[in-house]
């Protein structure tokens, strides 16, 4: 898929609603993989020797999840997939932003660590409108990475390995990207290299698992002890070693020294662009502005309850899909607790979400809304991490003003 961790990002999802069919105990278990994943092949790979090892017959599906779906896979999709095409999800993305926690799926151990990082190409030289550009994939977890890199233009692609390209070509002096794209990507141009650096980032950080349905849950249990002893054999690292993090962006001493991918401030403006294959565009609703919190912070924006109970309606309709019914992230971040807004030292402003909410979201048209549906929007996502309503409404040029930093439940 192009649209889960990989655009999404994101990157994971949430569980079925309903319980499954008992899977008969002589039929193979079905596994299914993302098609468009960077990682697809390794995933087979991986399925087939650790469901060989725990003893378990398995087959893999064809057809995947997400195909043909281009900005996440929702809850109703999720659920038409695992009751009818698969019992078992193989490469399924977990992140301390997104972990579906209190989802009805089981989930393994992971077997890939991996993660968004910085890359240059060591060959092609941007042209004089490439310096400074970044590129990332439109509506994943880079685009959150990038859009807070200072001083940064951005340049946004459809997939992952369109924002390798980019690079490749001199179109971005650098991006923001998943590293098993990179890794896929020379696979298919095996001349072509990069230099690769550490992004710092809350939303960087990501685990390959399997994830079970009700029918397969049991299953759990058997396959981590295969993932243990494949990997107290050398057997799984002999497997990942291509696809890991090379020791350049896990050495914490190497990427301390990374000063310019660390997470803090946007640029104060910055140019949008949309370019993909099907020469689709998105608008351009305005330039990213600050996102980072300054550490002085002043009283957070008013909003009153009839607004956040109609920013919910708006919400159920534009942004669920990616973000979950609850807040908790589907294939996209989390928008509620303390990987979105701590109880203290958070990380992003206000008006830094308002802003870049309303300039990129909902992913499928960014920018649809009117700005006071994004006030009300804005008012519901405050209302859900713990501010408390007033007795004045939340105008968009207040929202977008504002320098508060989101912390959680400041009015409890």
């Amino acid at each position: 898929m192009n649209h889960s961790l990989y655009r999404v990002p994101a990157m994971s999802f949430v569980a079925m609603c309903a319980a499954l069919a008992s899977l008969p105990s002589a039929a193979s278990v079905k596994i299914c993989t993302f098609p468009g994943s960077p990682t697809a092949s390794l995933d087979q790979a991986v399925a087939r020797d650790v469901f060989a090892t725990a003893g378990i017959a398995a087959k893999l599906v064809q057809h995947g999840i997400g195909d043909g779906d281009d900005d996440g896979v929702s809850l109703k999709e999720l659920d038409k997939t695992l009751a009818r095409d698969c019992d078992v999800i193989a490469g399924f993305p977990r992140s301390s932003v997104a972990d579906t926690s209190s989802s009805k799926l089981k989930f393994s151990r992971g077997y890939l660590r991996s993660g968004y990082v910085s890359i240059g190409a060591t060959t092609a030289n941007p042209d004089s409108a490439a310096k400074d550009t970044v590129a990332a994939t439109y509506a994943s977890p880079a685009q959150l990475i990038a859009v807070q890199l200072s001083s940064a233009k951005l340049h946004l692609e459809n997939t992952s390995a369109l924002t390798v390209d980019a690079v490749a070509k001199g179109q971005a002096q650098r991006a923001i990207v998943w590293y098993p794209a990179v890794v896929a990507y020379q696979h298919a141009h095996p001349q072509q290299h990069f230099v690769v650096a550490p992004s710092h980032s809350p939303y960087a950080d990501w685990q390959l698992v399997f994830a079970f349905g009700a029918r397969t849950a049991a299953l759990s249990d058997r396959i981590d002890a295969a993932l243990g002893k494949l990997s107290n054999t050398g057997q799984l690292s002999t497997l990942t070693r291509e696809w890991a993090l090379p020791t350049s962006v896990t050495d914490s001493s190497a990427a301390a020294k990374v000063d310019a991918m660390r997470y803090r401030d946007g640029p104060s403006s910055g140019s949008l662009m949309l370019a993909s294959s099907d020469n689709r565009r998105v608008p351009q609703a305005g330039g990213f502005i600050r996102v980072a919190a300054d550490a002085a912070a002043g009283a957070p924006p008013s909003f009153d309850q009839s607004q956040a109970k109609h920013g919910k309606m708006l919400y159920s309709a534009s942004c669920a899909k990616c973000h979950g019914a609850q807040l908790q992230g589907v294939t996209a971040p989390a928008l509620q607790g303390p990987a979105f807004a701590p109880a203290a030292n958070a990380h992003l402003t206000i008006g830094g979400v308002f802003t870049y909410m309303a300039t990129n979201m909902p992913a499928d048209k960014p920018g649809k809304l009117k700005d006071q549906d994004y006030a009300d929007i804005m008012a519901f996502l405050l209302y859900s991490n713990g501010y408390q309503p007033g007795s004045s409404k939340l105008t968009a040029g207040d929202a977008r003003a504002s320098a508060t930093p989101l912390n959680a439940g400041p009015s409890r």
